[in-house]
């Protein structure tokens, strides 16, 4: 409905989806095809070591309905900090499955850190930057997410929402 009523802009259906303790996504995957794309986020047990973290998100972005992994550190600042991952591994995972990695713009996430724009560049892993709203006022917060792709001297050829519509549709469509 959204898109007959606003044809001149494009929009795209997706959902956020939670990353379990073993890797697998809360939602069978025949459900999730359903959607343009697929946000997989971690939201509980943040207490694995590295390997076990490591390995659980790497089955999400194998996942074929992933298409973004969502606050990937899950850290807090000045709240919690960021679990133990293997940021070499998850972003050539990332590169080599084309799942975008999410700088979360929110003032309290920030999140992935702009010191692993060297690792993404290197592997060409791409990012969204989203501003994680959940109301109006929240879209604002964009702005924190691109200082941050800007600090990590991220091209804009490796972050999603600075590509075209039809540029974005055509990524969305490989998977």
């Amino acid at each position: 409905k959204a898109q007959d009523k606003f044809p001149d802009i494009r929009v795209f259906w997706g959902i956020e989806s939670d990353i379990l303790a073993d890797g697998a996504l809360d939602y069978p995957v025949a459900e999730l095809k359903k959607f343009d794309f697929v946000i997989a986020s971690v939201h509980s047990r943040f207490q694995m070591d590295g390997e076990q973290m490591t390995e659980r998100m790497l089955k999400a972005i194998r996942n074929p309905a992933t298409r973004f992994v969502g606050h990937l550190t899950g850290r807090l600042l000045l709240g919690r900090k960021g679990y133990a991952l293997d940021m070499e591994r998850i972003a050539r995972a990332c590169a080599e499955h084309d799942v975008a990695i999410e700088i979360n713009a929110h003032p309290s996430r920030l999140d992935i850190d702009w010191r692993h724009g060297p690792l993404l560049r290197a592997w060409g892993t791409r990012v969204s930057v989203n501003p994680d709203a959940h109301e109006i006022e929240g879209l604002k917060d964009v702005e924190h997410g691109i200082a941050v792709a800007r600090k990590a001297l991220l091209p804009k050829s490796l972050v999603v929402n600075a590509q075209s519509a039809k540029e974005v549709a055509a990524w969305l469509a490989r998977k």
